[in-house]
Order: structure tokens, then sequence, then C-alpha cells
């Protein structure tokens, strides 16, 4: 199995350009091709808006601080898609653990790719 081949880690998802741990201790994974355009996240949360043309949440940022950390849980807790386990998690980036919807309980990924 040669490099590309192997999965990709989630918690390493989005960090090549990413803003400093220190800065934006948080950030978002967000499995678009699973939404199905519920819009709860847009409901709860000012950081994510529902794209009438697609139909897909979209955020309008990926990695932020502890101010839009309430409302960030909150979108991926409403998120009704992959049966109630959603497809908005929120990782906390300096521990690579998942804080919501956190299905399993224990800060494991539970990106489904």
């Amino acid at each position: 199995m040669t490099e590309a081949d192997e999965p990709v880690d989630p918690s390493e998802f989005g960090e090549q350009n990413a803003p400093p741990v220190e800065e934006m201790p948080y950030k978002l994974i967000f499995e678009a091709n699973k939404c199905f355009g519920a819009g709860k996240c847009a409901e709860v949360s000012v950081n994510w808006s529902l794209d009438l043309d697609t139909g897909i949440g979209k955020p309008e940022t990926y990695f932020f601080g502890e101010d839009d950390l309430e409302h960030n849980i909150a979108a991926a807790d409403a998120c009704p898609a992959k049966k109630d386990r959603g497809v908005i998690h929120v990782v906390d980036r300096r521990t690579n653990e998942e804080i919501a919807p956190d299905p399993a309980g224990d800060g494991s990924l539970s990106v489904d790719w």
C-alpha cells in the first residue's frame, strides 16, 4: 500500500494552512457529501448557512476560538444526517478529540470516510 492509498486521518484534515492552534483551538470537519440540507445547523449557529442553490450547509469559517464554540457545538448536535450522528464535527485541535457530536462518548472522531 502506498502513502496515497492510505486513508486520510481526519484529525489532520485542513491543518496545512490552518491558523495557529493557540489562536484558533477548534475546527470543524464537515462531511458535505452526506449533508441532505435539513438546515438545522443554520437555525442554531451564526457560523452556518444553508445554500439554497445546492441545499447544502456551509460554514463561514472552519477554525474558531472559545467565543464561537457553543453555537458550533449546537450546529453539530442539531444535525440529523447519518441517523442523528451528524456530518458536522467539532474537534479540539489541541487533543484531536471530537467535542460534538461525539456519539461514542469517548472523543473519537466519528467521521465516516
